[in-house]
């Protein structure tokens, strides 16, 4: 039995029928996309950073960590995506019902940070790219990212399967520029394949390394995995539920493995034309898009540019989906899209923004590279509670991973765990030294057991709780509705009349909720430069005109033995509304909208919302 919950994603969520009756290809393809979505996530700006970092400096020594990283990324992908077909629950969700309320929060907290960081490393990658193509400077390649917010809504309208195609684009258009320009270089695959060879050099080895597993296994992904599978509509049958986890395994191993290719393209690029070269100096994407064509030809730079566009625009779409899922999931906060969206957006310009003024465009590149250290720091907080919820038999049953899956899980773990808290305290040492304040030091450690603490806590508490919160996740309150509903009656009716021919439609929805004793107050507000200035004062033509028209309604309502009172406002439409229906003690208000959306609600203003919002009253919205 499938429980009640809040739906991920409710607005796309089953909208991809994949029960109809369709066979090989055909049905494979009903279920193919949402893996797509997730591997934009590993070829982002931030992995750019990070692999042009590695193979500049280490040459090809660290394709291994690639591997292991993308290894790494099918399997926790695949669990992501189990969590979210069997129990019908994204990642976030399933925090919520399991952990405290607190602790969720100090989650939410992560994920946000984790997705801030995402953001960023997107912002500053669209707005380099943005740069070496155009010469713009990168501040105003920064500003320019806000306007992509209007691009996903647009995509969103679209729905789920076209928003796919826009993103699988995308990926084809850098895939083919780094196949171009490996052909270009001609690496020596004997070399590339020694690469394959585990070891780290030095301590700059071991931070590249993990900034590129950051980069890779992104914390965020595994939130979006879960609630993107619920996009498909399948058979919640045990063979339609194998069967769906066996389809996005697919999808999955596909779209990750393209991901992989692209960012071994740019480790190997990076390593071929600059390390083997002896630049090994190059420290991020700027520098090698000016080296490129000394090396590479004319053709090189244009292609590195336009794949790095490619993959910012793509990064930023599925970054804002992650966003609304935990806040939905952890707070069951749903807000408007834009808004979101626009949020998300400005806390990475933001500091983007402060560094460029600050310090200017040379540190971009170690503000890219910071920004993928937090999300491999973010880690440790979302893997370790989904292996313990695809590991619980009791929900999920058959599909419950394992042994030997799940000792594979955990060994990923730990590594991520070590190897994060091996770059923090190699980090931290030089913060020690005996004539440090001690302040700082303090902090530190109280931080760093924080957190040690909260990583054991949420390891332990699944295992350790007895008490198992089985309540499904509660859309609507309990039903007790009473047998005898009383049924309101409306002694004031305010009527927002526009002096046009829908005030007949609006009067007679009015009298339509009325009683023979019922008062009707009739609202029109004058919005002439001269009533906008003068207020109740003006006395100029469209005011004496509208004066004339409010007299005629009054009357003719009297004369139907109707209590009507007409009265008018001046100025501002929404806010005289609310001030007149509020003086005077009305029980409902009738008011008309156009249906206006998107240009226009900016052109003509949004009355309805605006009132509506200034009310505590029953607003009846009349469609003209």
């Amino acid at each position: 039995m499938i429980e009640v919950k809040d739906l991920s994603l409710s607005e796309v969520h089953a909208t991809i029928d994949t029960t109809r009756k369709k066979t090989g290809w055909r049905k494979a393809l009903s279920f193919l996309g949402p893996a797509y979505l997730i591997s934009v996530g590993y070829m982002d700006p931030g992995n750019w950073e990070s692999d042009i970092q590695g193979g500049s400096k280490f040459g090809y020594s660290l394709v291994w960590v690639l591997l292991m990283s993308n290894l790494m990324a099918l399997l926790l992908q695949g669990l992501s995506a189990r969590l979210g077909i069997v129990r019908g629950l994204d990642l976030a969700q399933a925090n919520r019902k399991t952990y405290p309320k607190h602790i969720n929060f100090i989650l939410y907290i992560f994920a946000e940070i984790a997705i801030a960081a995402c953001d960023l490393a997107e912002v500053l990658g669209m707005a380099i790219g943005i740069q070496l193509l155009t010469g713009l400077p990168l501040i105003w390649g920064v500003s320019i990212t806000v306007l992509d917010t209007f691009l996903l809504l647009y995509l969103q309208k679209l729905g789920m399967r076209k928003m796919e195609a826009f993103i699988i684009a995308l990926i084809a258009v850098v895939a083919a520029a780094f196949l171009i320009e490996i052909l270009i270089a001609k690496p020596q695959l004997v070399e590339v394949a020694h690469g394959l060879i585990p070891s780290l050099a030095n301590e700059q080895a071991t931070y590249i390394a993990i900034a590129i597993i950051g980069a890779t296994v992104m914390p965020h992904n595994l939130y979006l995995h879960s609630a993107l599978v619920q996009t498909r509509k399948i058979e919640r049958s045990e063979k339609g539920i194998s069967e769906a986890i066996r389809f996005n395994r697919i999808d999955s191993t596909i779209a990750l493995n393209i991901a992989f290719l692209v960012n071994a393209a740019i480790l190997i690029l990076a390593a071929t034309t600059f390390f083997k070269t002896g630049n090994s100096q190059v420290a991020g994407i700027k520098e090698a898009h000016q080296l490129l064509p000394s090396f590479l030809g004319n053709l090189a730079p244009v292609l590195f540019a336009i794949a790095l566009i490619a993959a910012g625009q793509s990064s930023t779409v599925t970054g804002t989906l992650a966003g609304q899922i935990v806040m939905e999931g952890y707070l069951r906060l749903r807000i408007n899209p834009w808004v979101r969206r626009l949020l998300t957006r400005l806390l990475a310009i933001v500091p983007a923004v402060l560094v460029i003024l600050i310090k200017g465009e040379n540190d971009v590149d170690d503000l890219l590279l910071l920004s993928q250290v937090i999300l491999s720091l973010q880690l440790g907080f979302a893997i370790i509670p989904l292996i313990h919820f695809v590991s619980d038999k009791k929900t999920m049953g058959v599909f419950s991973i394992k042994p030997v899956t799940k000792i594979v899980a955990w060994l990923i773990a730990a590594v991520l765990v070590y190897l994060n808290i091996k770059m923090l305290i190699e980090k931290a040492i030089p913060h020690f030294a005996y004539n440090a304040p001690l302040m700082p030091k303090v902090a530190m450690v109280l931080l760093a057991l924080s957190l040690l603490a909260l990583l054991l806590y949420i390891t332990l508490h699944p295992s350790l709780s007895k008490k198992e919160d089985t309540r499904p996740i509660q859309v609507h309150p309990d039903i007790n509705l009473a047998t005898d509903l009383v049924i309101p009656e409306f002694k004031t009716i305010s009527v927002a009349l526009d002096f046009s021919d829908n005030d007949e439609k609006l009067l007679a929805f009015a009298l339509g909720q009325g009683k023979p004793y019922t008062n009707y107050i009739l609202v029109h507000i004058v919005e002439s430069a001269s009533a906008k200035l003068l207020g109740k004062d003006s006395d100029d033509y469209e005011t004496r005109k509208d004066k004339e028209r409010m007299e005629l309604y009054v009357n003719q309502l009297q004369e139907r033995g109707l209590r009507a009172e007409g009265l008018l406002g001046f100025g501002n439409r929404a806010k005289e509304i609310a001030r007149i229906v509020k003086s005077n003690h009305s029980d409902m208000l009738v008011v008309g909208a156009h249906g206006h959306t998107g240009l226009k609600d900016f052109i003509y203003g949004e009355t309805v919302n605006t009132v509506r919002h200034e009310l505590k009253i029953p607003v009846l919205i009349v469609n003209l």
